[in-house]
C-alpha cells in the first residue's frame, strides 16, 4: 500500500517521518509543486519519493491533502475525479466550503474530511518532527457520508499518528476552530504589527521582550500563504470571534482609561476561568 501526501510541508512532511517510523505503508511518495522543497523532502528522509499528482493519485491507496485550503479546492474535485478505490483525505483547517464542492461528486464516498489539530509556527518541509500529533485530536467531518471501507483506512492512519479523535458537523468544526485557532493567530498577528510600529521610534523595544512575549507573539510566524486562505474561506465565523475580541479589548481600554481599576480587577479575575479549560 503507498500513500501520496500532497504539500510535504510541516503538516505533510510530519505525517510522512510518522508513518514511515511506523512502517505504515509501502512507500510514502510525495507531491510537491515547490521544487527546492521537494528536493528537501527527499533529503530529509520525510517521503521515499516524488512524483507528479497523476502518476501519484494512480500507484496510491492513500491521497493526504496537506496543502494550503484554496490550493484543496482547486485540486479536490479533479482527484476525486480520477480515483477508483483510493482513499482522498482532506487535511485542511476549514471545511464548511470544500465539503458543499463536493457534496455531489459521484465518489463522495472515498473522502474524508479531517483536520489534525496540531501544528506549530514553523512551515516548510524542515519545520517537520515525528511526534507533531502525538496525543492531539483528529477531527472528522461528515464522516457519515464516507464509504465505511475508507473511513476505516483512514482511521487506521490516524491510529499510527497516534491521534484522539472526535466527529463534528462542517459548521460546528469551522466555528470551534474560529475560536481557538483562527482567533489566536489573528491576534498574534496584530500583536506583532503593534510593536513593530512601535520599534520604529523605540528601536531598542526587542531588548526586553522576554518568555511572556514570546510566548504570545509565536505564532505571528506562521505562513501568511496558509492563514490568509484560512481567513478567507471561514470568513464569516473570523469575523464573528473577531468583532468579540474588539469588544473584550475596548472594555479593558475603557475600564483603563478611565481608572476604573477595580472594574479592570474584575474583567482579569473572570478571565481566569480559562484554567478550567487549559492548564
Amino acid at each position: 500500500m503507498n500513500i501520496t501526501i500532497v504539500g510535504v510541508g510541516l503538516i505533510g512532511g510530519s505525517i510522512g517521518i510518522r508513518l514511515k517510523e511506523a512502517q505504515f505503508g509501502n512507500k510514502i511518495i510525495g507531491v510537491e509543486k515547490n521544487e527546492a522543497n521537494a528536493k528537501k523532502a527527499l533529503h530529509l528522509g520525510l517521503v521515499d519519493e516524488i512524483q507528479s499528482l497523476d502518476d501519484a493519485i494512480t500507484s496510491s491507496r492513500i491521497i493526504i491533502l496537506t496543502v494550503p485550503v484554496d490550493a484543496i479546492m482547486h485540486l479536490l474535485p479533479s482527484i476525486l475525479d480520477k480515483v477508483t478505490n483510493q482513499v482522498v483525505i482532506d487535511m485542511g483547517s476549514t471545511k464548511s466550503n470544500i465539503l458543499r464542492l463536493i457534496a455531489d461528486h459521484p465518489n463522495r464516498g472515498r473522502y474524508i474530511a479531517a483536520h489534525p489539530m496540531a501544528g506549530t509556527e514553523y512551515s516548510g518541509p524542515e519545520a517537520a518532527i515525528s511526534n507533531l500529533y502525538k496525543d492531539k485530536v483528529m477531527v472528522y467531518v461528515e464522516a457519515f457520508k464516507t464509504d465505511e471501507d475508507a473511513f476505516e483506512l483512514a482511521d487506521s492512519l490516524t491510529e499510527q499518528l497516534e491521534m484522539k479523535t472526535t466527529f463534528m458537523t462542517a459548521e460546528e468544526h469551522d466555528m470551534h476552530t474560529a475560536y481557538v485557532s483562527h482567533i489566536s493567530h489573528l491576534t498574534s498577528f496584530a500583536l506583532a504589527l503593534t510593536v513593530l510600529e512601535k520599534e520604529k521610534s523605540q528601536g531598542r523595544i526587542f531588548e526586553l521582550a522576554g518568555s511572556g512575549f514570546e510566548s504570545t507573539v509565536r505564532l505571528a510566524k506562521s505562513s501568511p500563504d496558509m492563514w490568509t486562505p484560512i481567513f478567507k474561506q471561514n470568513r464569516g465565523n473570523v469575523l464573528e470571534v473577531l468583532e468579540e475580541h474588539i469588544k473584550q479589548l475596548q472594555n479593558l481600554y475603557t475600564k483603563l482609561d478611565k481608572e476604573d481599576y477595580e472594574g479592570l480587577h474584575k474583567l482579569i479575575k473572570k478571565s481566569n476561568k480559562i484554567k478550567r479549560i487549559i492548564r
